[in-house]
C-alpha cells in the first residue's frame, strides 16, 4: 500500500510540473504581441505617408511646393495656406465635377443595393422555375471585363441618346455592380434561419412585407458592405467616366487629369482637388466601419 501511494504521488508531481519548451518558442511568445503591433503600426504609419504628404501638398502655395519638399513645412509651419481651398472653390470645373460626382454615385449605389436585395432575397428564399440556373447566369457576368463592354454600350448609348449624359454612366455603373451585389446578399440572405421567414408567413406577412421588416434588417451588415464597395468603385471610376461622359457631365476624376496638362501645371488646384477627391470616400468608409467589418464576417463565425 505503501509503494502504491508513493507511486501516485510521483506520478501527481510528475504531471504538476510544466513540459519544458524551447527557448525560441518561449521568445516569439512574450514578444509576439508587441513586435506585432510595433509591425502593424510601422505599415499603417507606410499607408498614410502619401495622404499626409498630399494633404500638406494642398495647404502649400506653388512657390513653395516647387523650392522644396512637403517635409519642410514642419519646420516651417508657416507655409501653410488655404488659398489653394479658396481657388480650388473658385474654379467652376473642379466644383461642378464635384456635384456630377454625386449626381453619378449616389444614384448608381442606391439603385445596386436595392435592386441587388431584391434579386438576392428572390433567388433565396422565392421559388420560381430555373433559379438556380438564373443565379449561375448572374454569377457568370462577374468575369465579363468592363473594357469589353464599352465599344457596345457606347454605340447603344449613342442610338438611344444617352452618350454623355449622367443617366447613362448611372446605368452603366449600375449594370455592372449588380452581378457582384447579387451573388453576396444572396449568399448573406440564405444563411437567414427558415424558421424566422416561416414564423413571419404565419404571422400572416407577406412577400414584401417579410423582406422590409425582417430580411432588410437582418442584412444590415452585408447591405452596408456592398453600398461602401460600390460607393468607392463608382467614386473613384476614371476609365467609363473618360468614356461616356463630356464637357459638362465629367466627373472630379476626370475633371483632374484635364488639368494635367504638362508637370506642375496648375499644382494648386490638382493637389487639393484630389485630397478632396479622396477624403470624401475615406469619410464614407469610417463612417461604415463598423457595418463593414460585421459584413466581412458574416458567415465566418457559424
Amino acid at each position: 500500500m505503501t509503494v502504491t501511494t508513493e507511486g501516485v504521488r510521483k506520478a501527481e508531481a510528475v504531471r504538476a510540473v510544466p513540459a519544458r519548451r524551447p527557448v525560441g518558442s518561449r521568445i516569439v511568445e512574450k514578444l509576439g504581441g508587441g513586435l506585432v503591433r510595433v509591425v502593424l503600426i510601422v505599415v499603417g504609419l507606410f499607408w498614410l505617408v502619401p495622404t499626409i504628404g498630399l494633404l500638406v501638398s494642398s495647404l502649400r502655395s506653388p512657390q513653395d511646393m516647387s523650392a522644396s519638399g512637403w517635409w519642410t513645412v514642419f519646420t516651417e509651419p508657416s507655409q501653410l495656406t488655404v488659398d489653394s481651398y479658396r481657388k480650388l472653390l473658385e474654379n467652376p470645373d473642379i466644383t461642378n465635377s464635384l456635384v456630377n460626382t454625386v449626381l453619378i454615385t449616389v444614384p448608381a449605389t442606391v439603385l445596386v443595393v436595392v435592386i441587388g436585395a431584391l434579386a438576392g432575397y428572390a433567388f433565396a428564399w422565392m421559388e420560381f422555375p430555373g433559379r438556380d440556373w438564373w443565379f449561375l447566369a448572374v454569377v457568370s457576368l462577374l468575369v465579363v471585363p468592363v473594357q469589353v463592354a464599352l465599344i457596345p454600350i457606347a454605340e447603344l448609348f449613342g442610338e438611344i441618346g444617352l452618350f454623355g449624359s449622367i443617366l447613362g454612366v448611372i446605368l452603366f455603373h449600375t449594370g455592372f455592380g449588380l452581378p457582384f451585389a447579387v451573388f453576396l446578399l444572396r449568399n448573406f440572405f440564405a444563411e437567414i434561419p427558415r424558421e424566422l421567414l416561416e414564423a413571419a408567413r404565419l404571422d400572416g406577412a407577406g412577400e414584401l412585407r417579410l423582406f422590409a421588416r425582417v430580411v432588410m434588417p437582418l442584412g444590415g451588415p452585408a447591405i452596408a458592405s456592398l453600398g461602401i464597395f460600390q460607393f468607392l468603385w463608382v467614386w473613384n471610376d476614371m476609365l467609363i467616366a473618360l468614356v461616356f461622359t463630356k464637357s459638362g457631365t465629367q466627373p472630379i476624376t476626370v475633371a483632374l487629369q484635364t488639368q494635367v496638362r504638362q508637370f506642375g501645371n496648375n499644382i494648386d488646384v490638382l493637389a487639393p482637388g484630389a485630397f478632396l477627391s479622396m477624403v470624401i470616400p475615406l469619410a464614407v468608409f469610417f463612417a461604415f466601419q463598423r457595418q463593414f467589418v460585421s459584413g466581412v464576417m458574416a458567415g465566418a463565425v457559424k
